[in-house]
């Protein structure tokens, strides 16, 4: 079993930051599970993990591991949750071509479950983000096996790093974007599906020439409005709107939560509230300053945030990608990457 047992009155203590910012519409969050998937990995370096709900409810997780970040043979990998025990890494997909002479790096793994509840898998390959190009996978068993993989066409990437949403009318929205070479154009924008996932259409999200933007995350207002919450170079999240299902977007404009220039995920509760994990601080000269602490947010309305939990507070160390569900029954899923060499899981009860 890979999961640690934490004691009653960490959880307490933990909590206990920020009890003095809490109202009375903020949910008691109850830590059931927290631990690694894996103690040990035929990998040394891990990234990127997305989750999803299966059809038989279980939960599963799936990264890129390798030697390191843009080695050609970086893999992606699964592991299933049932009850509290997580299955041993499986790789699901490479970048091996003609005959495995030839392999190039993959990237990104993204889950999602689809309206007929197939699984799909979407995740990037090829040398760079600048370069890297679309692919997918289907399974119609739970994960326990998964299809030829299949390049999704040009211009169209997939999921870039967070989960796409399906609204009532059976339109997927997929949260994407670009990266060029030199790193001097980052922007978004937004892949539209009506055939649940198969093909695609792509619409922009307008940004100044001066912002650098990507990985977007999706939620859902209450209003009906989509926003997209935006990775920036701005020391803050960017936010945009969309009042016609994703169609069109307003230009992304900053919002009132600190980014470090990392990687961000929201999910929109059953409640209709909103989650967030990021990263609370500002970049630094190097890329991966402001990674060491993490923090879970809480909202009523998807622009005014209050930290419910810390899940990382160190003076250095990497705790960035976070991903974040909700499932059928309620319970909130959270995994990141743990200092490139894990990943982390959390299981939360809202109360």
């Amino acid at each position: 079993m890979h999961l640690e047992k934490i004691k009653a009155h960490v959880v307490v203590l933990v909590l206990g930051v920020f009890t003095a910012c809490q109202t009375s519409e903020t949910p008691k969050l109850r830590i059931v599970q927290e631990g690694f998937i894996y103690e040990e990995a035929p990998f040394p370096q891990c990234h990127a993990s997305t989750l999803v709900e299966a059809r038989d409810g279980s939960i599963i997780a799936a990264w890129f591991g390798g030697e390191y970040e843009r080695h050609p043979e970086v893999s992606i990998y699964q592991s299933k949750l049932t009850d509290i025990v997580w299955s041993t890494p499986q790789k699901i997909a490479d970048g091996k071509v003609e005959n495995d002479t030839l392999s190039y790096p993959t990237w990104n793994p993204v889950l999602f479950k689809n309206a007929e509840n197939t699984l799909m898998l979407y995740y990037k390959e090829g040398p760079s983000p600048s370069t890297w190009w679309g692919k997918f996978k289907t399974s119609e068993d739970n994960g326990a096996s998964w299809s030829a993989a299949e390049q999704l066409p040009d211009g169209i990437l997939g999921p870039i790093k967070n989960k796409p949403i399906q609204l009532a009318n059976g339109s997927i929205v997929s949260p994407s974007s670009v990266e060029s070479e030199d790193g001097a154009v980052w922007t978004s924008h937004i892949e539209l599906s009506s055939d649940n996932g198969y093909t695609w259409e792509r619409v922009g999200i307008p940004s100044a020439d001066t912002v650098k933007v990507i990985q977007p995350t999706l939620i859902q207002l209450k209003n009906g409005k989509l926003k997209a919450l935006l990775r920036s170079d701005q020391n803050y999240i960017l936010e945009s709107e969309s009042s016609d299902q994703g169609k069109t977007w307003s230009e992304a404009t900053k919002g009132t939560m600190l980014n470090p220039n990392s990687g961000i995920d929201a999910v929109t509760l059953e409640s209709g509230n909103f989650l967030l994990v990021y990263n609370p601080t500002e970049a630094g000269a190097d890329w991966s300053d402001g990674r060491n602490k993490l923090n879970l947010a809480y909202s009523t309305d998807g622009s005014h945030w209050e930290d419910v939990l810390q899940l990382e507070n160190e003076a250095e160390g990497e705790f960035s990608y976070p991903a974040i569900i909700q499932d059928s029954e309620g319970l909130v899923h959270i995994t990141y990457t743990h200092n490139r060499s894990k990943i982390k899981y959390l299981q939360l009860k809202m109360e």
